[in-house]
């Protein structure tokens, strides 16, 4: 391959898919008589040349660095003086990178990561702007009377060190760079999410397919959760192979996060990287890097598309609940309050069930007919009447039963609502209807970790704990992050298998163990003869529940085979608890 030192300029128009919604073939138009009457020319006086155009973009090269600088600067002027004389929302405005670095040469292309550092700069860039690297800068100080400010050290995508950048703003482009940071669309109530094309870092531009497929199907997947506000794959993919900064696809699209990523493949093995952003402050929630073999190809695009989607609602959830904490209150939706309730009632005490009341209540009032508001709020008063968190169960019984009605019939084909009405009748003893609720939330969003952990949970109440806790363990490794508040689940199902020991380890992942839990390893310790540890758990149970008796437990529970509950009957009295 052949190789040179050459100076890299790279171009992208800013808000472009902004400009082309409002008004395609005049954007078009504007676009290539700017390039034609103010950005090529210059190129040419200053001996360089137009390497490729990509769609909205630019790659030139020049053989002096000091060509490249000045043709920059000027371009941006000269465009900025253009622009001075047309709306706000019709001008067009340039980021540009500049790069001196090693380039491949590939007939009239050029490849190497030195375009790529080019690209990496122009994405820094403010509108109107010019950001050049420390080799640059070095080149050009004592030969261009031209202000740069020092950004410092930046850590830029797929480059592998901190990269020492500087920036050269235009004062005549310092007017409408602000406008030009305006978002296009109104950011929704709920939280929204772009994900965009995996970058195929291979080296290999026949491994495209399985970067672009598995991007495709992380989108359809992630649209299944009817909570989040999803980007199409259209306007996603509109971003491929352009240097964009997650601050401008959040502005440009209106979301409140971006998904960005890699795949690589070296040899048998592939790697595949993936990062949730938020948009605004660039912040990341979550990454995660997967490493599988290449063998089946395709059975590994679903296990890894199956392993990020249960990951990232958790993750997005509780960035949310984050951002929205940080709203004034007058600025809270509907939405806000529902999510706000829903902390409150994972939180478990009498004191957050009641407060989650009150706020489901008032996401109601603003929105009588959101469904999941109703739907959570019959599970926090089902809660309620399960932990006793209140006197009347009648009463507690009939709101529950109310808000869940008005919930299934405001909408049937939310997950979330199917989720919660399998759990309360689980609560209520009902194994045939939860096992109706849940096939439907299993059907309209399989890849859901709470559902998968539920379709566990489910198995092991019917008499199937052999399926169930493999359900269960599935779920656990879908969503490590919260496997520890799965394990009790996979810790039921093989006590029911008769699994003692192994259902003593998995209840030692539990971060808080309730009375319940303890009852279940008080049984497995009685029924490995371990008489001593079997007292310790009885005496948390009692200590936890002083009312508890054996009858009054296990006859609650939505065992739908009699062997199961005498099995587990037995296993309590054998540990001496009341019956």
């Amino acid at each position: 391959m052949e190789r040179r030192l050459a100076a890299i300029l790279a171009a992208d128009v800013v808000g472009y898919s902004r400009l082309v919604r409002a008004d395609e073939d005049g954007t078009l138009a504007s676009l290539k008589a700017l390039r034609t009457e103010l950005v090529e020319p210059r190129i040419a006086e200053h001996n360089g040349r137009v390497v490729k155009l990509m769609g909205d973009g630019m790659l030139a090269e020049f053989g002096s660095v000091t060509s490249a600088v000045q043709m920059a600067t000027e371009a941006q002027r000269a465009i900025a003086e253009h622009n001075a004389a047309l709306p706000a929302d019709r001008r067009i405005m340039f980021r540009v990178g500049v790069n001196l670095g090693d380039v491949v040469i590939d007939g009239d292309d050029i490849h190497g990561d030195g375009v790529n550092l080019a690209a990496r700069l122009e994405a820094l860039a403010e509108p109107g702007g010019v950001c050049i690297s420390a080799a640059v800068y070095e080149q050009v100080r004592d030969k261009l009377d031209l202000p740069f400010r020092d950004m410092g050290a930046q850590d830029l995508k797929n480059i592998d060190r901190p990269v020492q950048v500087w920036q050269w703003e235009a004062a005549t482009a310092s007017v409408t760079a602000e406008e030009a940071r305006q978002p296009t669309f109104a950011l929704p109530d709920k939280p929204s999410i772009a994900v965009l094309p995996l970058d195929n870092m291979s080296g290999e531009a026949g491994q495209d397919y399985f970067a672009d497929g598995l991007t495709e199907d992380i989108i359809t997947e992630l649209s299944r959760f009817q909570t989040f506000f999803v980007i199409a794959r259209h306007s996603s993919f509109v971003y491929k192979g352009r240097p964009v900064t997650v601050q401008q696809v959040g502005q440009e699209l209106g979301v409140h996060y971006v998904v960005e990523g890699s795949v690589r493949r070296a040899g048998g093995t592939l790697r595949v990287t993936v990062q949730l952003i938020e948009a605004a402050s660039g912040t990341h929630v979550w990454a995660e890097r997967y490493d599988h073999e290449f063998a089946e190809i395709f059975d590994l695009q679903d296990e890894i598309t199956r392993a990020i989607v249960a990951a990232i609602p958790g993750r997005l959830a509780k960035a949310d609940l984050h951002r929205i904490s940080r709203k004034r209150p007058e600025n809270t939706s509907a939405y806000d309050y529902m999510l706000r309730g829903k902390m409150h009632h994972h939180r478990c005490t009498p004191e957050d069930n009641s407060e989650a009341v009150r706020l489901l209540d008032k996401a109601i009032e603003l929105d009588p007919e959101f469904a999941e508001a109703h739907a959570w709020l019959s599970c926090t008063y089902g809660q309620a009447l399960l932990a006793g968190f209140g006197d009347n169960k009648a009463e507690l019984f009939a709101l529950d039963v109310a808000a869940a009605e008005r919930a299934l019939a405001l909408n049937d084909n939310i997950p979330d609502i199917q989720w919660i009405m399998c759990e309360l009748s689980l609560m209520g003893g009902r194994p045939e209807q939860a096992e109706q609720h849940h096939e439907k939330a299993f059907v309209l969003n399989p890849n859901d970790p709470r559902i998968v952990a539920q379709r566990g949970e489910l198995m092991t109440w019917l008499g199937r704990p052999e399926d169930g806790a493999e359900w269960a363990r599935l779920a656990m490794r879908l969503d490590p992050y919260d496997a520890a508040g799965r394990a009790h689940l996979l810790g039921r199902a093989l006590f029911v298998a008769h699994d003692y020991a192994g259902a003593i380890e998995a209840f030692k992942q539990v971060r808080k163990l309730r009375f319940g839990h303890h009852a279940e390893i008080a049984a497995c310790h009685a029924y490995l003869g371990s008489d001593e540890s079997a007292g310790l758990h009885a005496g948390e149970v009692l200590t936890l529940k002083p009312d508890f008796t054996v009858s009054g437990h296990v006859d609650g529970l939505p065992f739908k085979q009699p062997a199961d509950r005498a099995h587990y009957r037995d296993g309590l009295l054998k540990a001496g608890l009341p019956a």
